[in-house]
């Protein structure tokens, strides 16, 4: 009989919960993130396995790792099966070099992954247990789309979303803004990290104690889980049995990249992550010389979702590497830097690079790449022209594309001159009718706010 994994704090000053309330709490009472307290491992054998298995088949065998004993096999792959119902392409670029397109889902995001079904996990164990939640969620783009669409129309739960005004796509807004009935959205004269820091703020006051708030960001476990699914796809679709992966992430609040790394933990063959971020550095200075420093306000960049200044999954990070971080960022005991730089490799994009990969890109290989992606793309080709002495062979090489070309038109149409089709999710868009609060950056009136529209 498999035993049920319990999850722990990274501040250390919270009780260890079980999956199912770990995600239906959030973010832990004293402000810090769970974590599994032992990682399940999968071995190189069951991950070969997985090569003439579909995508749901995977996700079923790598999530009941973490859920076996809180819910039945049964039930799981239901939610996986109906999660999941879209294509994962893995595009080959030349080589053995590849793009994995995250972009196929009802909202065109990678977010989608996680949002559906931790969706309908929550739904699952609400019904349960008779209760609703209240989600408030901070997005720089494409989280408060996936996780609005993902829990639009739900019996149990209701949706608070905030969002910088001036930094997401009109599309990116519409995808949130245009929906009602349970989703509420709230623009802010702000950045990511403000909107993130309310949503904090709010978990942690005793005032709001009795509205059985939580959320839906990469705060949440339910939310990385999912994450780690598609590094398994990936490899056991493309890799020759025993070899090592290089995957390169285009990484914003990091919650990507913690799934990538717990896979990686879970006995995923990795050679090495590039963790490429916009030019919001925070993360490549922290591994290059040990200190960490917020970049606050954070910079505002096309790649739009990854202006974050401070990532908040940066602490799972450093606990996984041995280090305590709080969720200021303040670190209380040091990481294991050297085994971090000997697995991560980080590298910042500038704004430059990015529309100059776009471009070249679909020059060269007829690859279409929004900002994201492109941050992603150009940052694996800089660690093989970083590093090429170190490769006798052609290793495999996978880049994360987040998001569909689509949600950018601007930009891929002023560097390419192709403006990218839409997808079945964004026809129709543009003219639909929005719904929208626009509140100052303060806590006291988003406070005032939640009291007068969700009483207790």
């Amino acid at each position: 009989m498999e035993q049920p994994v319990r999850y722990y704090s990274t501040n250390l000053a919270s009780e260890n919960l079980s999956f199912h309330e770990a995600l239906l709490q959030g973010q832990a009472p004293d402000k810090g993130l769970y974590m599994p307290v032992a990682i399940p491992r999968i071995s190189v054998e069951e991950i070969q396995e997985f090569r003439d298995k579909e995508y749901w088949e995977i996700a079923f065998q790598v999530t009941r790792r973490f859920l076996a004993g809180e819910i039945s096999d049964d039930k799981l792959k239901a939610i996986v099966k109906d999660s999941y119902n879209y294509d994962v392409p893995l595009e080959r670029v030349f080589e053995r070099k590849y793009v994995m397109r995250l972009d196929r889902g009802p909202t065109a995001s990678f977010k989608d992954f996680a949002a559906r079904m931790m969706g309908r996990l929550m739904q699952y164990y609400l019904g349960a247990e008779k209760r609703r939640l209240l989600i408030l969620t901070a997005t720089s783009g494409d989280t408060g789309s996936a996780v609005a669409n993902a829990f639009y129309a739900l019996d149990n739960i209701d949706i608070v979303v905030l969002f910088p005004r001036d930094e997401v796509t009109s599309r990116q807004r519409k995808q949130m803004t245009t929906l009602g009935k349970n989703v509420r959205v709230i623009a802010l004269d702000a950045k990511f990290d403000d909107c993130q820091a309310l949503v904090k703020q709010a978990f942690s006051d005793p005032d709001l104690a009795g509205m059985q708030l939580s959320s839906a960001n990469s705060i949440n476990i339910g939310r990385l889980v999912p994450q780690i699914v598609y590094y398994f796809y990936a490899y056991a679709k493309l890799a020759i049995p025993g070899e090592q992966v290089i995957f390169s992430v285009p990484s914003g609040n990091f919650g990507d990249m913690m799934g990538g790394v717990l896979a990686m933990k879970m006995g995923l063959p990795v050679r090495k992550f590039i963790i490429a971020t916009n030019e919001n550095d925070e993360f490549p200075m922290y591994v290059l010389n040990g200190k960490y420093n917020k970049i606050e306000p954070s910079r505002n960049c096309i790649s739009s979702a990854m202006n974050v200044g401070h990532p908040s999954n940066l602490a799972r990070l450093v606990t996984l590497y041995g280090g305590i971080m709080d969720e200021k960022g303040i670190i209380h005991r040091a990481a294991d830097m050297d085994l971090m730089r000997k697995e991560i490799w980080p590298v910042s994009i500038t704004d430059e690079e990015t529309r100059k990969t776009i471009g070249e890109a679909w020059k060269r290989w007829k690859l279409l790449l929004e900002p994201h992606g492109s941050v992603g793309w150009a940052g694996l080709l800089k660690y093989f022209h970083t590093n090429r002495e170190q490769f006798n062979a052609d290793p495999l090489c996978i880049s994360l594309e987040t998001a569909h070309p689509a949600k950018f038109p601007g930009e891929i149409l002023k560097i390419t001159g192709i403006d990218p089709p839409l997808p079945p999710s964004l026809l129709g868009l543009d003219s639909k009718p929005e719904f929208v609060s626009d509140l100052p950056n303060n806590y006291p009136d988003f406070k005032s706010w939640l009291l007068e529209n969700y009483k207790k």
